[in-house]
C-alpha cells in the first residue's frame, strides 16, 4: 500500500514539475523542428503564431528567446526560459512562469538564433511595447517600426492608439498609421484617404512612404493591356531613341538581336571558304551591301544567327509599343500620390525661402555687428580704418584667453563682453591718439597707416597665440538649433547673435540721440566749425567716438568667435563686408548700417542658392552687383545730410 502511494506520488511530482502543459507550450511543440533549427526563411510561421496568439505570457518567451535564454530540455524536448549560475541552470515554465528545481546545464540545450532571426523576433515584439506601460518602450517600439515598417504592424498600431494617454506618442503613432496604410491598407480607399492625410507633410517618411508608388517598370508589348496604369508611352526619337528601343524590344523577347557592322565583318572573316563567303568573294565585301548579301546567305544556311535589316526593326518598332507602368496597380492611388507630392513640393519650396530668408537675417545682423563700429568711426570721423577687422580679432581672442581663466563658459561669456569692449576701447583710443589725428583730412596716408597697424597686430596675434586656431566656446545653452520643421532651422548662437545686434542699434540709438556725447558727435559730423564754436572739442569728441567704434567692434568679435575659428586673420573675413555695409548704406547712418547689412546678407545668401557649389563665385557676383549698385547711388541707400554729405 505503501509503495503504491509514493508512486503516485512520484507520478504527480513529475506531472506538476517534469511534464509541462499549457497554450504557449502548444505552439512551440507545433512548431518544435523549425525552433529546434531556426532560419530566417523558414522560422516565420513560428513566430506569427507566438505573436498572434494574444498571450500575456508570449512577449516575455519571444524576449527570452531573442536575448538566447530559451532552453529545450534534452528529455522531452520542452522550452523553457532559462537562467544559468555557473554550470547550474534553472528553467522556469514559459506558460506559468514557474521555477523548477536547479539542475545542471547539460540537461538542456541553449537556442542561440542567428542575427536574422533575432530581427524577426524584435519584429514581432513590436506589438507587445506599443502597448508597454514603460513611455520610452513605446517610443523604441515606433522608431523601429519606422525603420522597418512591415505590413504586420498594422492592426497592432491601429489597435494601441486608443488606450494611448501620452499626446505626443498618440499623434506619432496616428502618423505611423496614416504611412503604413498608404503602403498595407487593404482597399484603395483607404490608401487615398491615408495619402490625403499627409498631403504637403514635410517630413522625409512621408516621401519615403509616397514615392514608391510612383515607381515604374519599363515594359514593351504589342498592344497595352486593359487596366495597365501607364505612366508615360515612350515616344520613338524623343524619350528613347530607335536602338535603345529596339534593344528593348530584344530583351523582352519580341525582336532578334541585331548584331553591329563590327560584329558581322568577324563572323564573316570566320566564314571564309575558298576565298568566298556566302558565295561571294572576298575581294568584294568592301561595300555594306555585299556585307549584308554574303551574311544573308550564311544565315539562310543555318551557319550564323539571323539577319535583321532595317526595314525589319522599323517594322518591329512600329507594331510594338514601350512604355512605364506604376508598379502600383491602381490609378486613383497613384494620382492621390502625385497631388500629394506636388503639395508636399510647393510646402517645402515656401519653407526653403522663409529658411533662407532666416539665414539672410542671420547673416545681416553679423555684417551689421561687426560694421557698427566702423559706422561710427567712418561715418563721424572720415577715416578708413583697415585695422577694423584686427579690433574684432582682439575681441575674439579676449574671449578665449578669459575662458583659460573661467571655465564656466556662461559666466566666462559675461565677463568677456565688457572686457572685450574695454580692451579694444582703449587700443581704439591709444591709436587715434598716436596716428590717426595726425592724419586727419589726409585719406591715403590714414588708410595705408591703418592698413599697416592692421598687419602689425596679425603679427603680434600670431607671436602670442600661435597661428593654430583657438577655440571660443559657446556656453551649453546655446547649443543646437531652433527647429521649425524638417525644413527651417536656426542656430541659438545666430539667434543670439541676432539679439546682441538689436541691442546695439537700440544701444547705439540711446547714445546718439539721449546722452551728450551722441549730442556733441552728431553736431560735429554735420558741422564741425559750428560745433567748436559752441564750445565743443572735437578732438575729445572724434577720441572717444573712435574709442566707442573700437569697443563695440572687440564686442562683435566674441559674438562671432563662437561660431567662427579664432585666428589672426578672423578681421580679414569681416573687414571687407563691413566698408560694404557701411558704404551701401550710407556714411555715417545707423539705419543705413542697418539697411546695408541686410542688403548685403540677402544678396550674398540669395547667390549662394543659386550657386551653393562655389561660394567665392558669390562673393565676386555680390561685389559687382554693389559695384554697379553705388554708380547708380553713390551716397547709400540712406544718405546723410551734413558734412559726410557734402564730403
Amino acid at each position: 500500500m505503501k509503495r503504491l502511494f509514493f508512486a503516485c506520488l512520484a507520478v504527480l511530482a513529475w506531472a506538476s514539475v517534469g511534464h509541462a502543459e499549457g497554450p504557449l507550450q502548444d505552439i512551440l511543440q507545433e512548431h518544435r523542428a523549425l525552433i529546434e533549427k531556426p532560419s530566417r526563411k523558414t522560422i516565420s510561421p513560428a513566430i506569427d503564431d507566438i505573436a498572434a496568439s494574444g498571450l500575456d505570457q508570449a512577449q516575455r518567451m519571444l524576449q527570452a528567446w531573442e536575448a538566447k535564454n530559451l532552453w529545450q530540455r534534452t528529455e522531452d524536448g520542452l522550452f523553457y526560459i532559462g537562467t544559468t549560475s555557473g554550470d547550474a541552470l534553472t528553467l522556469i515554465d514559459v506558460d506559468t512562469g514557474e521555477e523548477l528545481p536547479e539542475t545542471d546545464k547539460s540537461a538542456a540545450d541553449q537556442l542561440k538564433p542567428n542575427a536574422g532571426v533575432r530581427r524577426l523576433i524584435s519584429s514581432a515584439l513590436v506589438q507587445f511595447q506599443l502597448s508597454d506601460p514603460n513611455e520610452t518602450r513605446r517610443l523604441e517600439a515606433l522608431e523601429s517600426i519606422a525603420r522597418r515598417p512591415e505590413e504586420s504592424h498594422l492592426a497592432p498600431l491601429q489597435a494601441s492608439i486608443e488606450g494611448e494617454e501620452n499626446r505626443a506618442i498618440r499623434a506619432r503613432k496616428e502618423r505611423l498609421v496614416k504611412l503604413l496604410s498608404i503602403a498595407f491598407a487593404d482597399t484603395p480607399q483607404a490608401q487615398i484617404e491615408a495619402i490625403e492625410g499627409v498631403s504637403g507633410d514635410l517630413n522625409l517618411e512621408v516621401r519615403a512612404a509616397l514615392n514608391p508608388l510612383l515607381a515604374t517598370t519599363r515594359k514593351v508589348s504589342d498592344v497595352i493591356p486593359a487596366g495597365e496604369n501607364v505612366a508615360h508611352v515612350m515616344r520613338l526619337g524623343e524619350d528613347i531613341s530607335r536602338d535603345e528601343a529596339y534593344a528593348a524590344l530584344v530583351e523582352a523577347g519580341y525582336a532578334t538581336k541585331r548584331l553591329t557592322p563590327a560584329a558581322i565583318k568577324d563572323i564573316l572573316a570566320a566564314n571564309i571558304v575558298d576565298g568566298q563567303v556566302g558565295g561571294v568573294p572576298v575581294a568584294d565585301l568592301d561595300t555594306p551591301e555585299a556585307r549584308d548579301e554574303a551574311y544573308r546567305a550564311l544565315a539562310a544556311a543555318g551557319t550564323v544567327p539571323p539577319f535583321v535589316s532595317a526595314e525589319e526593326v522599323d517594322e518591329k518598332l512600329r507594331t510594338h509599343v514601350i512604355y512605364d507602368a506604376y508598379n502600383e496597380p491602381n490609378g486613383d492611388v497613384t494620382k492621390a500620390a502625385q497631388s500629394a507630392l506636388k503639395a508636399i513640393d510647393l510646402n517645402v519650396g515656401l519653407n526653403q525661402a522663409a529658411d533662407l530668408g532666416l539665414d539672410a537675417l542671420s547673416l545681416a545682423s553679423i555684417y551689421f555687428l561687426a560694421a557698427i563700429g566702423l559706422a561710427i568711426t567712418f561715418g563721424v570721423m572720415g577715416v578708413i580704418n583697415m585695422a577694423h577687422g584686427e579690433f574684432i580679432m582682439m575681441g575674439a581672442y579676449t574671449g578665449y584667453v578669459v575662458q583659460q581663466v573661467i571655465p564656466n563658459h556662461t559666466l566666462s561669456l559675461v565677463v568677456a563682453l565688457p572686457l572685450a569692449f574695454v580692451i579694444t576701447f582703449a587700443a581704439g583710443v591709444a591709436m587715434e591718439r598716436l596716428v590717426i589725428r595726425k592724419l586727419y583730412h589726409r585719406p591715403l596716408e590714414t588708410l595705408l597707416a591703418t592698413f599697416g597697424i592692421s598687419i602689425a597686430l596679425q603679427q603680434l596675434a600670431k607671436n602670442i597665440f600661435g597661428t593654430q586656431a583657438r577655440p571660443l566656446t559657446a556656453p551649453g545653452w546655446l547649443d543646437g538649433a531652433w527647429v521649425l520643421n524638417d525644413v527651417v532651422s536656426i542656430s541659438y548662437i545666430r539667434i543670439a547673435i541676432f539679439v546682441l545686434a538689436l541691442c546695439f542699434l537700440f544701444l547705439f540709438l540711446f547714445i546718439m540721440k539721449k546722452t551728450r556725447l551722441g549730442l556733441e558727435t552728431r553736431a560735429v559730423t554735420q558741422n564741425p566749425r559750428m560745433a567748436s564754436s559752441m564750445g565743443i572739442n572735437p578732438d575729445k569728441v572724434n577720441m572717444l567716438t573712435f574709442g566707442l567704434g573700437s569697443g563695440i567692434a572687440g564686442i562683435a568679435g566674441v559674438a562671432i568667435g563662437l561660431f567662427a575659428k579664432v585666428t589672426s586673420e578672423l578681421g580679414n573675413d569681416y573687414i571687407v563686408q563691413s566698408f560694404m555695409t557701411v558704404v551701401v548704406g550710407g556714411v555715417g547712418n545707423i539705419w543705413g548700417t542697418l539697411a546695408g547689412a541686410a542688403m548685403i546678407g540677402t544678396l550674398q545668401k540669395g547667390i549662394e542658392w543659386l550657386n551653393p557649389s562655389n561660394t567665392l563665385a558669390a562673393q565676386t557676383f555680390m561685389i559687382i552687383f554693389i559695384i554697379i549698385f553705388i554708380q547708380f547711388r553713390p551716397r547709400g541707400i540712406v544718405a546723410l545730410k551734413g558734412r559726410a554729405a557734402g564730403d
